[in-house]
């Protein structure tokens, strides 16, 4: 990774023709270096064998202590070089979501402790989100997000996606809110005594 979404947004002279300093510069010069970074792999012997996860962590202007702005949690995937027909697909799902999506494509049988889920085999109903900051985590199902905060404290809000807005809900759903805690609380229980680990 040569560049960032960050100031001081340098990169490499002579690459793009805009100016050292400017987001938009640093994006463009992304856009440059995984183009050269596919086309480098192409000329290997080993490319028609491997496949490639290009994947955001957020968005710009994401940044936030306690809230969370989803719109800005809206972020691209590309499973590349996969022997089968473009597609694209536009569901909700985590990035947790895009190793068993991969493993599911490749048709591996495997034994695994993973939070994830193959995108392909979801059953209607299963799709959620996770999103989290710096102290506030939460979980998007259907157009209810919940909100949990290391205070302790829990709020939901409807989500309009199309007017890309939030409204906090009057009554809370505790299925939804025993959903999120028990994602988060059980990861890191697992995580903290070792169980993620591979054997």
């Amino acid at each position: 990774m040569t560049t960032s979404n960050h100031k001081p947004y340098t990169f490499p002279e002579g690459r793009i023709d805009l100016p050292q300093g400017d987001r938009n510069a640093a994006v463009k010069y992304t856009d440059y270096a995984l183009g050269k970074f596919i086309a480098d792999a192409q000329r290997k012997p080993w490319f028609k064998n491997t496949v490639f996860l290009i994947v955001a962590d957020h968005c710009a202007s994401s940044a936030g202590k306690w809230e969370i702005n989803i719109d800005k949690h809206h972020i691209p995937a590309i499973i590349y070089n996969l022997p089968r027909e473009p597609q694209n697909i536009d569901r909700l799902i985590s990035q947790i979501d895009l190793m068993p999506t991969l493993f599911g494509y490749l048709n591996w049988n495997y034994n695994t402790s993973l939070y994830g889920k193959d995108i392909n085999r979801m059953k209607a109903g299963e799709e959620r989100a996770f999103i989290g900051n710096y102290r506030t985590l939460g979980m998007l199902k259907e157009n209810l997000f919940t909100q949990i905060d290391d205070r302790k404290r829990v709020k939901q809000f409807n989500v309009s996606r199309k007017e890309k807005s939030l409204s906090e809900t009057k009554s809370q759903s505790k299925e939804f809110v025993l959903e999120t805690i028990a994602n988060y609380q059980t990861a890191s229980e697992r995580f903290r005594n070792g169980k993620m680990m591979a054997d």
